[in-house]
C-alpha cells in the first residue's frame, strides 16, 4: 500500500512538473513541424508510384518514430532523476520516511511512478505512429503488443540507470550521463566501429553497457511494406526478458547505494 502510494503521488506529481511540461510542449512543435512531408506525401500520391509513397512515408515515419522514441529515453531518465532529487531538495522525504518507509520501498514507489508517466507516453507514441500512418496514406499492419512492449521495457531501463546514478550524483550529472551511456551504446554495440580501442576494452564495454539497440522497436518496421517483420517468439523473450533483468540489477544497485544516502537537501 506505502509503495502504490508513493507511486501515484509521484506520478501525479510528474504531470504537474513544469520541466517536463516545457520538454514535451517543445517536443510537439518539432513532430507537428514533422508532419508536413507526410502531408506532402499524400498530395503526391498520385504522381508518384505506389510503391514509391510507400517507401517514402515508411522513412519518413521510422524517421519520426526514432525521434520520438529516443526522446522518451531522456524523459524516463529525467523523470526518475528529478523525482527523487526533488522530494530531497524540499525535505518531503523526511516526512515519508518518518510513515515509516523503508528506503528500497521509497525508491520502488518512485520507480514505478515513473514507469506509468511513460505508459502514458508510450501508448500516445503508439496512437501517433498509426495517425502519421493515416496522414500519409498508408496503414501499418503490426502486432500492437510490440510498439508498447519494447519502448516500455528500454524506458524501464534507463529509468533505473538514472535512479542508480541519482544516488551518487546530482541530478543534472545524473541525467547528463545518459546521453553519453547512449553515445558509447552506438560506439561499441555490434554496429560500432572502434578500431582504435583494444579489443579487451570494447569487450567490456561491450558486456557492461545495456544492449538497447536490442530493444528497439523501431527494428521491426520494415521500409519496403507497412507491416512488422515477423519473428519468434523465443526472441522477443529473449530481448525483454535481458532488458527486464538489467533494470532489475540497476534497481537493486539503487537500493544498496541509496541505503546509506544522506537524505539532507541537495
Amino acid at each position: 500500500m506505502k509503495v502504490r502510494a508513493i507511486a501515484l503521488q509521484t506520478f501525479g506529481s510528474l504531470l504537474r512538473n513544469k520541466l517536463i511540461l516545457l520538454f514535451l510542449a517543445g517536443f510537439v512543435c518539432v513532430v507537428l513541424l514533422m508532419m508536413s512531408p507526410l502531408l506532402m506525401a499524400k498530395s503526391m500520391a498520385g504522381t508518384i508510384s505506389v510503391a514509391q509513397s510507400q517507401g517514402w512515408v515508411l522513412s519518413m515515419l521510422s524517421g519520426i518514430t526514432s525521434f520520438v522514441s529516443g526522446f522518451g529515453s531522456l524523459l524516463a531518465a529525467w523523470a526518475a532523476a528529478d523525482a527523487v532529487s526533488t522530494e530531497m531538495r524540499s525535505g518531503t522525504i523526511l516526512a515519508v520516511m518518518a510513515r515509516p518507509v523503508r528506503r528500497w520501498e521509497f525508491l520502488l514507489g518512485k520507480y514505478l511512478g515513473v514507469q506509468l508517466l511513460m505508459l502514458v507516453y508510450v501508448l500516445a507514441m503508439f496512437a501517433l505512429g498509426y495517425l502519421l500512418a493515416w496522414i500519409g496514406g498508408q496503414a501499418i499492419q503490426s502486432t500492437p503488443w510490440v510498439p508498447i512492449v519494447y519502448p516500455l521495457v528500454r524506458y524501464a531501463v534507463y529509468s533505473a540507470i538514472a535512479l542508480l546514478l541519482v544516488t551518487v550524483f546530482h541530478p543534472v550529472v545524473s541525467f547528463g550521463i545518459v546521453p553519453v551511456i547512449s553515445v558509447l551504446i552506438s560506439v561499441f554495440g555490434p554496429s560500432g566501429e572502434v578500431s582504435f580501442v583494444p579489443r579487451w576494452l570494447h569487450a567490456a564495454f561491450y558486456a557492461v553497457l545495456p544492449s538497447t539497440g536490442l530493444l528497439s522497436e523501431t527494428r521491426f518496421l520494415s521500409l519496403t511494406r507497412a507491416s512488422l517483420r515477423p519473428e519468434p517468439w523465443t526472441h522477443h523473450l529473449t530481448a525483454l526478458v535481458y532488458g527486464l533483468d538489467y533494470a532489475l540489477v540497476c534497481f537493486l544497485l539503487a537500493a544498496w547505494s541509496f541505503r546509506k544516502r544522506s537524505l539532507s537537501r541537495l
